[in-house]
């Protein structure tokens, strides 16, 4: 214990020792960093696919669940979205030292807000090795040292995409040590850095409800998260129903191992006979299972065409659930106000949808809704950093602080006051003039 207990501290006073040499490097020298970055991942594109080999094969030794394998894999589309990535942080604006506000007071002082950086930020993730690029990135552009603790299901992945950014560091000046990589797969590390209050900001997780509960309990340290995306859609009586077929199965068919993925289908009630037999058709011939409630399953069962969808009766803990494959659960509602009902009760305030052509309904779910991203006439799936146009993300917050959403640089950027004077002083309570002579 005392061995990891050092290890650990060696790592945050490392990162945390590079904090003011961060703070005063300019945007051009950020930029190069992550460009370089591209460049090199480019190149070393067959070294990645072999280390992650290493990962998918051990992943299937495991027997790990397929959607498990799925995120561990590094092709070369997905390799190519790292080097967007990159590419796309570079290319936004750097929110450091930025001011967003000021004003004059009657005294005379000039009050502002400024941006300035997190400070040490601790990330722990499961499977997906991309997020190493995505969460690097980021830290790298606002001026924030990171701390980068991966699954060991990808622990080749990455640790291979960390060696190629600290050796981009080297080469353009950035300071290296300002990425720092748990390489060993003791949780006790883990444990032992969320206690370091003052040392380490705040701490990300970014994974399965288990991994989420697990750093938030442990953790002494402020920690940004969501626990769970159980996403909704609500298919509206007044919607355009092949805006819905597209949208639905999108949402849940594209990718349904992630997030931001539909987990719940809310229909109202005069849909039934014309919108849900076809999209239950659809939804089955992509091979997901619906978990119905007696209404949407009564339709299926009463039409032979349907025979083949897989079907199962829906139970409470259905609803709850963030199922990450191809299963959805449906509910038959009869009104808006049932529906937002369901999604306040069943929701985990991630992203949810309404699909409708009144405006009317759609201004007052947006309102009414309370979720970190709402959408009318969308795939849920579009919740985001880079689909969103920010470059990448960190993680996805429903935690109702300064980050609501999937955060970005401005998310990984505080405000500060500062406040320029000329001799202003409280209530005019200056040293005596007696005292002055």
């Amino acid at each position: 214990m005392e061995e990891l207990l050092s290890y650990a501290e060696e790592k945050v006073t490392k990162v945390r020792n590079t904090l003011r040499s961060l703070i005063s490097l300019t945007t051009e020298i950020k930029n190069r960093t992550l460009l370089r970055s591209a460049e090199l991942i480019d190149a070393k594109r067959e070294l990645i696919k072999k280390e992650n080999l290493k990962d998918v094969e051990y992943a299937r030794n495991q027997n790990l669940p397929s959607s498990t394998v799925d995120r561990i894999l590094l092709n070369d589309k997905r390799i190519d979205g790292m080097i967007k990535v990159l590419k796309d942080v570079a290319s936004l604006p750097d929110p450091v030292g930025e001011i967003t506000r000021m004003w004059t007071l009657p005294n005379g002082l000039q009050v502002g807000r400024m941006r300035v950086p997190l400070g040490v930020i601790f990330i722990v993730y499961e499977a997906r090795p991309n997020v190493t690029i995505e969460a690097a990135s980021l830290c790298m552009k606002s001026s924030n040292a990171i701390i980068l603790r991966g699954g060991k299901e990808a622990i080749n992945s990455n640790r291979v995409l960390v060696d190629i950014l600290r050796e981009t560091c080297r080469e353009v000046g950035f300071p290296e040590d300002a990425l720092q990589f748990i390489d060993r797969p003791e949780r006790e590390i883990v444990w032992e850095i969320l206690k370091m209050e003052g040392r380490v900001d705040v701490a990300i997780p970014r994974g399965g409800e288990s991994l989420i509960r697990a750093v938030a309990e442990n953790a002494k340290i402020p920690v940004i998260k969501h626990y769970k995306g159980v996403c909704n859609i609500y298919v509206d009586n007044e919607a355009d129903l092949q805006k819905a077929y597209h949208i639905v199965y999108n949402a849940k068919v594209q990718r349904p191992s992630v997030c931001n993925a539909v987990e719940n289908l809310i229909i109202h009630r005069d849909l039934l006979n014309n919108f849900w037999p076809k999209m239950a058709y659809i939804l089955g011939k992509a091979g997901v299972e619906l978990r119905c409630d007696p209404e949407s399953l009564e339709v299926i069962r009463s039409k032979p065409e349907l025979s083949f969808v897989k079907t199962l009766p829906a139970t409470e803990e259905d609803y709850y659930e963030e199922f990450l494959d191809l299963i959805l659960a449906v509910k038959t509602v009869g009104s808006l106000e049932e529906a937002v009902d369901f999604i306040e009760k069943y929701g985990s305030k991630h992203s949810d949808a309404i699909i409708t052509e009144n405006y009317t309904k759609a201004m007052r779910f947006l309102k009414e809704v309370d979720s970190a991203a709402v959408y009318v006439n969308a795939s849920t799936r579009f919740t985001d950093g880079n689909e969103f146009g920010l470059g990448a993300e960190m993680g996805i917050s429903t935690d109702k602080i300064h980050a609501r959403g999937p955060m970005a640089l401005e998310e990984l950027t505080i405000q500060k006051f500062v406040i320029l004077g000329n001799g202003q002083l409280r209530e005019g309570f200056g040293v005596p003039e007696e005292w002055m002579q």
